[in-house]
């Protein structure tokens, strides 16, 4: 019996399986240009300023952006969610006053003052996350709302700054903890480092985060998977309250002063952080990690302007901006490499 044979059977080729090239995804470009341009600009001040290349330098950008840290992680799981809020600058003030009223003018003691702020900045963001969700606002508008209720707030405690004088906040804000050699870090840089790591572990460990990002990649589909959204919507807004609260006691043991004219314009710097961090403005995609390189690349821009001496602070400004529409232009890059491609 003769077998059947197919004609052009034996004339096809062998299929050979070659391996792919590697390609990055670009969902983490912006992230990977953010933490190539901090060595770069590290590097940079290395090799052109005396002095510049040291520890101490670098946990000065934790010294000095520890509360900006703190609120721009709030910020990240804000904008992961698709939302936005403006109200954390004038929370941060809010917080500074009220724990300034309390402890200089009524005699608290710090260990009640700061609880107390705690939970009011925490039910501060509740409530804004309640009425996004419960009433289908625009965060813009709400958060908006909430930021010049904040700050006129502000100034129906004191119209004046309150100076605080108080044995606890002086010595939080002296002290110091060795790390190298003479190279120290402040009791705030490390409050801003372990909030940074329980964020990144809710980011990526628990179900709350991970309902984040599914929310802020199409709420309709996290629906449609049963997960909370609700409750995620309006915790999102009360974790980014209690990161502005908690920013504004470390702002407080920065200063060691209550002010309504604190943290202006702090919601922008924190937005900021967050886009050259890259996370993706429209929510969805983006990492806590990457907004801490957000915010030391602020930090090694400002740091480099005065270690130049001869340009002015302004320049931080300029040059933030020019990064911001690098910055942008990345995102609407994947962006358009992940929309699917129309059939012709």
């Amino acid at each position: 019996m003769s077998a059947v044979v197919t004609p052009g059977a034996e004339a096809a080729p062998k299929v050979v399986a070659t391996p792919k090239a590697t390609r990055i995804n670009p969902k983490y470009l912006p992230l990977a240009a953010t933490i190539s341009l901090f060595f770069a600009m590290a590097t940079l001040g290395s090799v052109t300023y005396t002095g510049f290349f040291s520890l101490q330098v670098f946990l000065n950008l934790l010294i000095d952006n520890a509360f900006l840290i703190i609120v721009a992680v709030g910020m990240t799981f804000v904008i992961l969610s698709g939302g936005i809020d403006l109200s954390v600058g004038s929370v941060i003030a809010l917080t500074t006053i009220v724990s300034a009223s309390l402890v200089e003018k009524h005699g608290w003691s710090p260990a009640l003052a700061v609880p107390l702020v705690l939970l009011m900045g925490t039910a501060f963001g509740a409530f804004m996350g309640f009425l996004i969700e419960r009433f289908r606002l625009q965060p813009f508008i709400v958060t908006l709302a909430g930021m010049f209720l904040a700050r006129g707030l502000c100034y129906v405690i004191s119209i004046d700054s309150i100076s605080i004088a108080d044995p606890y906040y002086t010595a939080v804000s002296q002290l110091r903890i060795p790390v190298w050699g003479d190279a120290s870090i402040s009791i705030s840089a490390v409050i801003a480092i372990v909030v940074l790591l329980v964020a990144v572990f809710i980011a990526h460990c628990t179900p709350f985060g991970r309902a984040v990002y599914a929310v802020g990649g199409s709420e309709s589909s996290a629906l449609l998977m049963g997960l909370p959204v609700r409750s995620t919507i309006i915790g999102v807004y009360t974790l980014s309250g209690f990161c502005s609260a908690l920013a504004g006691v470390v702002f407080t043991f920065y200063m060691l002063s209550g002010y309504g004219l604190h943290a202006m314009g702090l919601e922008l710097d924190a937005i900021a952080a967050v886009v050259i961090g890259g996370t993706l403005l429209t929510g969805g995609v983006g990492y806590v990690a990457g907004t801490l390189f957000g915010v030391l690349m602020l930090g090694i821009i400002q740091t480099l302007i005065s270690f130049d001496g001869t340009l002015s602070s302004w320049w931080t400004r300029i040059v933030v901006g020019a990064l911001l529409f690098v910055f942008c232009l990345l995102q609407r890059l994947f962006t358009a490499r992940s929309l699917p491609k129309r059939l012709p």
